[in-house]
């Protein structure tokens, strides 16, 4: 179904990418490829269906689940995949095949390899004594939920 979406995708303007969410054998939520489409560069196939997922069983962790996807994803879908709980993932291509069609993340593995002056991306650090603040508040609220 993953890879049946993420062809049918195309021809919709979008990207060639796929994803599905399934509990217990059924579907939860589907996603595809909509970066071009809707300008927006995280609307990738598994964070669309995540975000649909989480919506449609009104939690934030998808413990149970598993995710099928037209091609192995790339940093920012596998960190929402972790991020969601979910179980085990399922791929079609892999990530040197969407490199041969132009969708190449290794620089991002790369980058993250680096020490944070290296990289390429310049991040300065900026009033942690201020920042700190809100993680403080957090830590001590007393009913927080934690994820």
């Amino acid at each position: 179904m993953a890879i049946e979406l993420s062809i049918e995708n195309i021809a919709a303007g979008g990207g060639p990418f796929g994803a599905v969410i399934a509990r217990d054998g059924e579907v939860v939520a589907t996603g595809v490829n909509r970066v071009t489409a809707n300008h927006d560069p995280t609307a990738h196939a598994e964070v669309s269906a995540i975000r649909d997922a989480c919506r449609k069983l009104g939690t934030y962790d998808l413990s149970g689940c598993e995710i099928y996807t037209s091609c192995e994803p790339c940093p920012m879908c596998l960190g929402a995949i972790y991020w969601a709980h979910i179980d085990r993932i399922y791929y079609g291509n892999d990530k040197d095949d969407a490199r041969g069609i132009g969708f190449d993340d290794s620089f991002i593995y790369d980058e993250l390899a680096l020490p944070r002056d290296s990289r390429r991306l310049p991040a300065e650090r900026l009033m942690p004594g201020e920042a700190i603040r809100a993680f403080r508040l957090w830590r001590d609220k007393p009913d927080r939920v934690d994820y």
